[in-house]
């Protein structure tokens, strides 16, 4: 098995920001708009290296998305920043109506995603996104694993034309995948050979995947483990060719199981190929504040949980 060594813990966050601030020096048409939470975001340089092309929008979300609509008209290139909360479910009538609908060029990029966001609450703890944006036309969903992950991806969707929701997180976590990686929208990344189980995993469940496949392995239990950090569009070539040889699948993703990666992965095997599926996220239920790890491990969003379901998985081939 290869081995991933956590270069040190580092908040996606802070690869958002270190991305756009990369982007706003070599890309002029790059603009960021924020929703009062430029220190969350980490739009700090951004705005002190480029405050002509800097915008706070106040607590107005509505109001920054449809301006960022508007700056697409005029060849920009806008990147919205708050939590995800706030980037999704509170101006989903604008991303739909301004955004979508017309494939306009806007990079809704949400921090502060999912449970790990942990002591500020099931209100800000946001579990539906990812269902929200990957139902809407033209829209596409980004999900990276780590600090540089998040920092490729930000540069890479600046490239893209076309709405993309890029979805990151709060706490520190460990940093694993290449500091000079080219992010590829729409593929799949293969980290680990195996013949008994597939493990498709996304966001902060990628390392909790890797931890899960050596305590599997150390049990004879052979897993493969494929970083699906674009939700949409789905490399269903590499899913299918997976399952082709594993012939049983675990899912894994911070995210409620209605509308998250599973259920996306589920709808493309019943169409082609229906195979065994075990998924770990969140069964409807609302998240609660407190230790983002305490909170991952009491709703059964964790290694254990992979490993768990990947021995039921394997016992319905």
């Amino acid at each position: 098995m290869k081995k991933y060594i956590d270069t040190g813990k580092k908040d996606t966050r802070s690869g958002f920001g270190d991305g756009l601030t990369e982007l706003g020096k070599s890309n002029k048409n790059v603009v960021a708009l924020c929703a009062d939470l430029i220190g969350s975001l980490k739009m700090d340089d951004f705005k002190k290296n480029h405050p002509e092309r800097f915008f706070q929008i106040g607590i107005a979300e509505a109001n920054m998305i449809g301006i960022a609509a508007g700056m697409t008209i005029g060849g920009k290139i806008p990147f919205t920043g708050t939590f995800a909360n706030f980037s999704t479910s509170r101006v989903y009538d604008q991303i739909r109506q301004s955004v979508a609908y017309s494939g306009k060029n806007v990079k809704i990029c949400a921090s502060h995603a999912g449970i790990t966001l942990g002591e500020d609450g099931a209100t800000h703890q946001v579990l539906e996104d990812i269902g929200m944006m990957k139902m809407l036309p033209h829209m596409v969903v980004i999900n990276p694993c780590d600090y540089n992950q998040t920092k490729a991806a930000t540069i890479a969707i600046a490239d893209y034309v076309g709405p993309v929701y890029l979805r990151f997180g709060r706490p520190k976590v460990p940093n694993f995948t290449p500091a000079d990686q080219k992010f590829e929208i729409g593929k799949a990344l293969h980290l680990k050979e195996g013949n008994d189980v597939t493990i498709f995993a996304t966001g902060h469940l990628v390392w909790e995947a890797l931890e899960a496949a050596k305590t599997l392995d150390a049990e004879g239990i052979s897993a493969e483990v494929i970083n699906l950090h674009t939700i949409k569009p789905l490399d269903n070539d590499a899913i299918l060719k997976a399952v082709a040889n594993t012939k049983c699948v675990v899912t894994a993703e911070e995210h409620m199981l209605n509308g998250g990666l599973g259920d996306s992965i589920a709808q493309l095997l019943s169409r082609n190929t229906p195979t065994p599926i075990e998924m770990v996220g969140m069964d409807d239920s609302f998240g609660e504040s407190g230790p983002p790890m305490k909170l991952m491990e009491k709703y059964g969003i964790d290694r254990n949980a992979i490993v768990e379901s990947a021995k039921k998985v394997i016992t319905r081939k």
